[in-house]
């Protein structure tokens, strides 16, 4: 089974997909995939193969993805907002030996030092792009035949996505096109059809998340439905595009039913076509779902998900979800609640979530110790979430066990931080936390000791960290510090630098 597959059994005059004036039937869809599956094999990639895509939210993003998975080969997406130096480390630690880039990826190409990336072979760039050993992809696709897709067994891999995971640095996760397809089953057959032929959802998410990625492209065009990509998130244009193209689905961030909420210029009948309105990637605060409603008649749906799981764990559709819910577990995942020894808690006490079906990673690439602390022998992912259920079955999400922060939707693992921090010759340690931000959910802060006799400016800290780190990982304030708390075994105690 090839996840690329999803696009077969629709209309081939269907529209698939629109971005900008561009509107691509399914019909063409599928011919412009087999194009790239031709570019591909004609420069002599071989299934399993590891591909990075560095594109936006737009079509170049799509019939890459569908290419390369129809190859048989392994997706690498990757933000192409980072710099260089983050990029390095994750196509050299992937083993990555092509770059498919849009415009987005061009100039974070051009810095990009190749030496540290061994094993690169190719570098695919837009047409009219000069760049030092790249090739020409527009042009390659109109001279090489269209190849045909490849069988791929259920738990072969289709994609290799970064995150914090459950514990440690960012590192890869493995995820299989049964993983990705168990987790569109899922979703399809939780209450009330989560997609449609003929919805019109729209996209404002960056397809390298896995948020975007599976739960907005593929169930989209695995349903049949028209997907609207926008590439640049403006509320204003959000609106506008509702009422253009009669969206009927839209799913996000809390951050974009946030901005949507403070917009005062448009009517309270701006989300009148919208039948169904998500939001995942972080906590929703309930005073959002209250001001959607109260302007826009939209009742918006909490889900929650993780990179491990494909992402969807938890959703609910039904009118009597509890605000602040995150509803209940998918068909055909198991879920469980369980306490510091590993016994179920009862009905209304908090305990750790865990997970198991299977949409669950099978490990992160090459980090044996992280996948054995997020993997039981059981088959159970520990998500470090800690969550309660109530007598109906719904969940609730009260704390986090790791200490990570989410900025938007993205997770960012202090440990991360730290290290650049730390790196900077002024300072001597760092520590990182997350801190409430009213648009973003959290932002990073950091705390510095500085070595001595040295001075350090918060300013040059920040800009430091960007030229390391992608920008929602970057500090937005940093404190400058006598010491920071130990336990007693060296770990560093965040509570109480939050305090």
């Amino acid at each position: 089974m090839n996840l690329a597959t999803l696009l077969d059994d629709h209309p081939a005059d269907h529209t698939a997909i629109i971005a900008g004036a561009d509107r691509i039937t399914y019909g063409r869809l599928r011919e412009e995939a087999a194009k790239t599956r031709g570019v591909l094999v004609s420069l002599g990639l071989q299934p399993g193969d590891r591909v990075a895509i560095l594109c936006g939210i737009n079509f170049r993003f799509v019939r890459a993805w569908f290419g390369l998975l129809g190859a048989g080969m392994v997706a690498v997406p990757l933000n192409p907002q980072s710099p260089a130096p983050e990029v390095e480390r994750e196509l050299l630690s992937a083993g990555v030996k092509a770059v498919i880039a849009g415009p987005a990826g061009v100039a974070l190409l051009a810095n990009l030092n190749r030496d540290a990336v061994p094993q690169l072979e190719h570098v695919l760039v837009p047409e009219g792009v000069d760049l030092e050993g790249s090739v020409d992809l527009d042009s390659l696709r109109e001279s090489v035949e269209p190849a045909p897709m490849v069988e791929r067994a259920d738990d072969d891999l289709a994609a290799l996505l970064f995150t914090s995971g459950t514990a440690g640095t960012p590192k890869a996760a493995m995820l299989t096109h049964d993983n990705f397809a168990s987790n569109l089953r899922q979703l399809q057959a939780s209450g009330g059809r989560v997609a449609r032929p003929d919805d019109v959802s729209l996209c404002v998410v960056p397809l390298f998340h896995v948020l975007g990625l599976n739960s907005i492209l593929n169930l989209s065009l695995w349903a049949g439905s028209t997907l609207v990509l926008v590439e640049r998130f403006d509320p204003m244009s959000v609106f506008e595009t509702v009422a253009e193209e009669q969206v009927s689905v839209l799913a996000g961030p809390p951050t974009l039913w946030s901005a949507l909420s403070q917009i005062d210029l448009v009517g309270a009948d701006a989300l009148s076509s919208i039948r169904l309105a998500v939001s995942g990637a972080a906590a929703l605060p309930n005073r959002v779902v209250e001001e959607v409603m109260g302007r826009f008649g939209v009742r918006i749906f909490e889900g929650y998900g993780l990179t491990e799981a494909s992402p969807s764990v938890c959703m609910s559709t039904e009118d009597d979800v509890p605000v602040g819910s995150i509803g209940r577990p998918l068909p055909g995942l198991e879920v469980r609640i369980v306490d510091k020894s590993g016994d179920d808690v009862y009905i209304g006490d908090a305990g750790e979530l865990l997970v198991r079906g299977p949409n669950v990673f099978g490990g992160y690439l090459d980090a044996p110790e992280a996948t054995a602390q997020a993997l039981d022998d059981d088959g159970w992912l520990h998500t470090g979430d800690i969550a309660v259920v109530d007598d109906d079955g719904f969940i609730f999400l009260v704390d986090r066990a790791k200490d990570l922060i989410i900025v938007s939707g993205f997770n960012v693992y202090p440990a991360e931080v730290e290290r650049v921090l730390a790196a900077h010759p002024a300072v001597a340690e760092a520590a990182v936390i997350g801190i409430l931000h009213p648009h973003s959910g959290e932002a990073v802060k950091g705390f510095v000791v500085p070595e001595k006799g040295r001075v350090v400016e918060e300013d040059d800290l920040i800009e430091w960290c960007a030229t390391e780190l992608a920008r929602y990982k970057c500090p937005t304030k940093v404190d400058v510090v006598d010491e920071i708390p130990h336990g007693l075994g060296g770990k560093i105690l965040r509570r109480e630098l939050g305090a």
